[in-house]
């Protein structure tokens, strides 16, 4: 099985990060070139939710949907951590790695309004040919990213997402 991480530093506190993260309505006005929609086909983010992203002309000639089960779910900081694990169930990653499992955490700095924003992948290659999701991680991070930029030109700043 491969393991891969990455994170990035956001200039947005953790709880309003992850507000951001799980809230459909918030994450797909981040960067819709990068995911176009999102929307739960069961359940409101809790384990066994299942959701749909739809990703954006940025991507989507490499991944245009998946289909996530969410396992787990940490919204009261454990250790300073949010976090929201699932496991694609549909979509092109699905065709190319069983399992995949991601990780988006979001770890706070609320004394300087940051956090690092995190993401792991866990998956195995359907075959020798299929390259590591090195493609997969650079898009995250780079939404990730966004959310940083998304969160200050919204009101989110003036706002409490708690």
């Amino acid at each position: 099985m491969g393991v891969m991480n990455g994170e990035v530093e956001l200039n947005v506190p953790a709880g309003k990060a992850w507000e951001i993260f799980k809230t459909n309505e918030l994450i797909k006005k981040v960067n819709p070139s990068l995911l176009a929609n999102a929307e739960y086909l069961e359940g409101d983010g809790r384990p066994g939710s299942i959701r749909l992203f739809k990703l954006g002309s940025g991507v989507n000639k490499y991944v245009s949907e998946s289909k996530q089960k969410i396992e787990e779910v940490q919204e009261e900081p454990r250790n300073g951590v949010l976090h929201m694990k699932y496991k694609v169930v549909e979509g092109e990653l699905k065709n190319m790695y069983d399992p995949y499992t991601v990780t988006f955490s979001f770890r706070g700095d609320e004394e300087n309004n940051k956090c690092i924003a995190g993401w792991r992948a866990e998956y195995q290659p359907l075959s020798p040919s299929v390259a590591p999701p090195e493609k997969a991680k650079d898009v995250a991070l780079r939404f990730m990213k966004a959310i940083e930029d998304f969160y200050i030109s919204s009101n989110l700043l003036a706002t409490n997402c708690n």
